[in-house]
């Protein structure tokens, strides 16, 4: 039996498996029995996150992986791309998290799981400690943005990633509108044939 690959959906601060490109994805691969889907649940501690992310990718390697990050995901994504040289689709990516979110500094509450959490100092230390400046690869990358993110600036992800092969849409949200319709570019860029 030929191998599977392992896709991971990474999601962003303050998200969740729920998320709405999670199901997308998990909707194109439900039939699809080559592609394993994981979407990990990931906490608000990036210390514990990169410990969860870590873990699941070793237990999949050495089948093949491929990698796409939303948001902090993309951030996160970065670090194990480099880590495990996988290959890694951006979504809006969180180019410098550190920097942005200093505005969440204090109490919380995750939208979708209802959880509350104090984001601290020694958060915002973790995540410059994973900052990757400059990526190895550049062919490793394909980043997806939308020039109307409410949240984060376009234009970092462009500039970091400018070796990398981009998709940039005029307009869309953070969120990146019309998610759906770059499902064949993903397969293409993982090398796999789409189900008909």
């Amino acid at each position: 039996m030929a191998e599977r690959f392992h896709l991971f959906y990474i999601h962003g601060f303050n998200s969740s498996p729920q998320s709405a490109k999670a199901r997308i994805l998990g909707d194109a691969v439900a039939d699809d029995p080559r592609v394993q889907l994981h979407v990990p649940a990931l906490p608000y501690d990036p210390g514990q996150s990169i410990a969860i992310l870590k873990a699941e990718v070793e237990q999949c390697l050495p089948e093949p992986v491929g990698l796409v990050g939303s948001s902090m995901g993309g951030f996160y994504g970065t670090w194990l791309a480099e880590r495990y040289a996988l290959p890694l689709v951006l979504v809006n990516p969180a180019i410098r998290p550190f920097e942005l979110l200093r505005d969440y500094l204090g109490v919380n509450e995750n939208v979708y799981t209802g959880e509350r959490y104090e984001f601290t100092e020694q958060h915002i230390q973790e995540l410059r400690q994973l900052d990757i400046p400059q990526v190895s690869q550049p062919e490793r990358y394909l980043l997806l943005t939308q020039t109307a993110d409410e949240v984060l600036d376009y234009r970092q992800g462009v500039a970091k990633f400018a070796h990398s092969k981009q998709i940039v849409e005029e307009g869309g949200s953070h969120g990146f509108d019309g998610f759906e319709r770059h499902l064949p570019t993903l397969y293409s860029f993982f090398n796999l044939t789409q189900p008909e």
